[in-house]
């Protein structure tokens, strides 16, 4: 069960990171209304994200909902993105994982697809063909 786990991750790694790679620099502050997290914003989102729910939910180490100012710029979006991945990959890789923690795991990536099918969104808002998903 592990290695399907992990091999999921790194598919959601590998197409998170490309919809990332697809919007060029000037579009990371792109917003398709005011109301709504840039695509910088809100792919430091789902970094932050996978940070928390693995602590909270896989983990089991209650911590607050404290995300740090959002930082906007590719190449270190890319950076946290790859970072928080690999810290979740390690954590599954090392644990003894518990049936509630196989239930966050998927909460994680749920939460993860949700927002990366926004960011799909503002990239087709932008005129730019996201990337195959492949499965």
């Amino acid at each position: 069960m592990k290695a399907q786990l992990l091999a999921t991750l790194e598919n959601s790694k590998q197409y998170t990171l490309n919809v990332a790679g697809k919007m060029p620099e000037r579009g990371y502050s792109f917003k398709p209304v005011e109301t709504v997290w840039s695509f910088g914003e809100l792919l430091h989102h789902i970094a932050y994200g996978i940070q928390w729910w693995q602590e909270n939910y896989i983990i089991g180490n209650e911590i607050a909902w404290a995300p740090p100012a959002a930082v906007v710029k590719k190449k270190e979006l890319h950076s946290y993105l790859e970072q928080a991945y690999d810290e979740l990959k390690t954590t599954v890789d090392s644990s003894k994982l518990t049936e509630d923690a196989v239930k966050g795991f998927h909460a994680t990536l749920d939460h993860i697809t949700h927002h990366r099918g926004q960011a799909v969104t503002y990239l087709r808002c932008q005129g730019i063909e996201p990337p195959e998903y492949g499965y």
